[in-house]
């Protein structure tokens, strides 16, 4: 069963084709026209258009599992795929989850326990306190050892939520109980962390999969083109990185995989610091990743379809020598949106729809003409993910790709992606995590 919608879903599905194995999609009243539900073998509604009462609602998810008899639940990326407890559920029902274990989930999604874990699997972490902070006195106390700015974290926060910047001690102690007060009301927990804030910085990620007992890892992905702290371009290998450097940080993001017994895909990320040329661990995604395609392309394993091998608990046939980085990939993530009115989300009717075609060119997307874009989740239409020999050929492929393409109906950010990769200072290579918003003020 697939407990998920959109593009991820339908990749799911597709893996579970070339497997052999049947699949169940599940759906929203607003999603009961999707490709996923049209080409799954079996498909079924789970709520109304609300996530909250669909995609998010559990004991749905495991009741139309329990009903429809299926073996595991692959809850793609974001809704259930790293909450604990849903992994849990599935274990306590007999049903496989697609994915670690729900004590792994639950210990890598503690960014404080997380971070003694890096610690003590010598990947390095970012200067900072070494447990919760409660108190303005322990914040103060930090703040005097490591010095301005910090960096508060929310322990349970992710996708960007659940930070702020502390520029001087004037503010430490109403931005302390701000945050707490914030990360209560959103993640239900108040526990947060201090560390020194980088101002300069690239965000870097190592594909890993591991089967519980042997780990391996698929290069990194640099993802630092963002806005508003969200992935807008990823890309892989990094142009930031030498070869010792690359190699240095991978054999970190196995260390700690290993350092867990970790068994399913995940992806280990860290912040690479332009001005001291350093990386530092931030936190451990225990699912698959939006941008998993760029390694895919860099690297010919279907991360997907080994997912699932590994949780029908065979064993990873692919050792490290035989991954070999080849060539250059950048995906692209298409949103309905409008760039032009603040990025403001463009639901509608698809009523032409035209994918961009040709060699090293892949469309992971669940468009199709006539489909409408519901206005209750997230814009993302689909991935356009363009493979070249080195980085200049994929940036030039990826432009044509986005320039084929074509889609009616909707307002989408692919004119604006084009401009983007075609920046004098993303086709240099060197830029950092607030270039984009750089880019968006010259523009004004």
């Amino acid at each position: 069963m697939i407990a998920n919608r959109g593009e991820i879903s339908l990749r799911i599905v597709r893996a579970c084709k070339e497997l052999g194995v049947k699949s169940v999609a599940v759906y929203s009243e607003a999603d009961k026209d999707t490709l996923a539900v049209k080409l799954a073998d079996e498909s079924v509604c789970i709520g109304p258009a609300s996530a909250q009462a669909s995609y998010q609602n559990q004991d749905a998810i495991i009741s139309a599992a329990l009903a429809f008899g299926v073996d595991a639940i692959h809850p793609g990326y974001g809704f259930l795929s790293e909450k604990a407890d849903f992994a849990r559920k599935c274990e306590e029902n007999g049903i496989i989850f697609i994915g670690p274990s729900a004590e792994i989930i639950g210990k890598m999604g503690d960014k404080i326990e997380a971070r003694k874990i890096a610690d003590s699997a010598s990947v390095p972490t970012i200067p900072g306190s070494d447990g919760v902070v409660k108190e303005f006195n322990k914040a103060l106390e930090i703040a005097e050892n490591v010095g301005f700015p910090l960096l508060i974290k929310a322990s349970a926060g992710g996708g960007g939520r659940g930070m702020r910047v502390v520029k001087s001690g004037d503010t430490l102690e109403q931005d302390l109980n701000e945050i707490m007060s914030e990360a209560e009301v959103a993640f239900g927990d108040s526990s947060v962390y201090i560390e020194k804030y980088l101002t300069d910085i690239r965000h870097i990620e190592v594909q890993v999969l591991a089967d519980g007992k042997k780990c391996i890892h698929l290069g990194e992905r640099d993802c630092t083109a963002q806005r508003r702290n969200q992935k807008l371009v990823e890309e892989g290998p990094s142009p930031a990185l030498s070869d010792e450097q690359r190699n240095e940080l991978c054999q970190s993001a196995v260390r700690l995989a290993e350092k867990v017994s970790y068994k399913s895909a995940g992806t280990v990320e860290y912040v690479f610091d332009n001005i001291e040329r350093k990386f530092y661990f931030i936190e451990m995604n225990t699912r698959v990743q939006v941008e998993h395609p760029v390694s895919e392309m860099i690297t010919g394993i279907d991360i997907i379809k080994e997912q699932i091998k590994i949780a029908d608990d065979q064993s990873l046939e692919i050792e490290q020598k035989d991954i070999v980085l080849n060539g250059h990939a950048i995906e692209c993530r298409l949103n309905a949106e409008d760039p032009e009115n603040g990025f403001m989300p463009c639901p509608g009717t698809i009523t032409y729809y035209r994918p961009p075609g040709g060699f090293g060119i892949r469309m992971d997307s669940h468009l199709e003409s006539g489909y409408k874009i519901p206005p209750y989740y997230d814009s993302m239409i689909g991935k356009l993910i363009c493979w070249g020999y080195d980085r200049n050929e994929a940036i030039i492929r990826m432009t044509r790709a986005l320039s084929e393409m074509e889609v009616q109906g909707v307002k989408t950010t692919a004119k604006f992606h084009s401009k983007l990769i075609n920046s004098e200072q993303f086709k240099s290579g060197d830029f950092n995590t607030v270039f984009v918003a750089s880019l968006l003020e010259k523009k004004r």
